[in-house]
């Protein structure tokens, strides 16, 4: 079984920055596909960004693309997801996902909910002025 837990979030005013973080266990974190998918109320829950289990390849929704970057250190078991330029419409609960596959991939990024096997409990972000 694998664990994420997510980490970072707050409340914050338009323009403003944070950084979230995704620990996770176990020992074969260096084969996962990660990513982050963010749910606003009243909204179905939408991909964020992917980075392939090597951290090679990335890849945004276009929302946020240009502001938020993901990135991954393996040696720590953890990926962060970089925000900038903050807009109200970035808030939402952002979730942390693993897929298991991810090293079968070709360092193709994974973008879609059902190819994720893992999820974290959330962490809320808020944007507001």
């Amino acid at each position: 079984q694998v664990q994420l837990v997510e980490s970072g979030g707050g409340l914050v005013q338009p323009g403003d920055s944070l950084r979230l973080s995704c620990a996770a266990s176990g020992r074969t974190f260096s084969t996962y596909g990660m990513g982050w998918f963010r749910q606003a109320p009243g909204k179905e829950r939408e991909f964020v960004a992917a980075v392939t289990p090597s951290g090679a390849r990335t890849y945004y929704a276009d929302s946020v693309k240009g502001r938020f970057t993901i990135s991954r250190d393996n040696a720590k078991n953890t990926v962060y997801l970089q925000m900038n330029s903050l807009k109200p419409e970035d808030t939402a609960v952002y979730y942390c996902a693993a897929d298991r596959l991810g090293s079968s991939r070709l360092e193709v990024p994974s973008i879609k909910e059902f190819q994720y096997d893992y999820w974290g409990q959330g962490t809320q972000v808020t944007v507001s002025s």
